[in-house]
């Protein structure tokens, strides 16, 4: 599969997971949820469609594979990911308040799907 149907495929997918994140964190932490469980719960929320979505067809592919093993890593990269994401946005609630963070999460976000694209194009869902 080319580069480009990838990466328009990791885009596309990669937006539903985010609306799905982002609601999820602004509407829990809107109801008085600390910024750091909401955003965890968010990230949980969209990883689990996004998990199944890329790896059926962003990254399909006779060299890959969705089961226990890709799973286990890409765990891994969902882990380290969310904490760097739940450190940032704590960090920017932490010195400019909620509604900052809100509007902080989308750059957080996207700085970390360039990481993850690379990640799973090249590890993850490999067999």
């Amino acid at each position: 599969m080319s580069l480009t149907r990838q990466g328009r495929n990791y885009l596309i997918f990669g937006a539903l997971q985010y609306f799905i994140d982002w609601g999820v964190m602004v509407g829990l932490s809107h109801l008085g949820m600390p910024v750091e469980a909401a955003n965890l719960a968010g990230r949980i929320s969209g990883a689990l469609i996004g998990f199944w979505l890329n790896g059926r067809f962003t990254f399909a592919s006779e060299d890959s594979r969705v089961g226990r093993r890709q799973f286990g890593r890409f765990v891994m990269l969902w882990i380290g990911t969310t904490i760097v994401s739940t450190w940032a946005v704590s960090t920017v609630d932490a010195y400019a308040g909620l509604q900052w963070t809100w509007l902080a999460k989308p750059v957080i976000e996207v700085c970390l799907g360039g990481v993850g694209f690379l990640v799973s194009r090249h590890w993850v869902y490999r067999r």
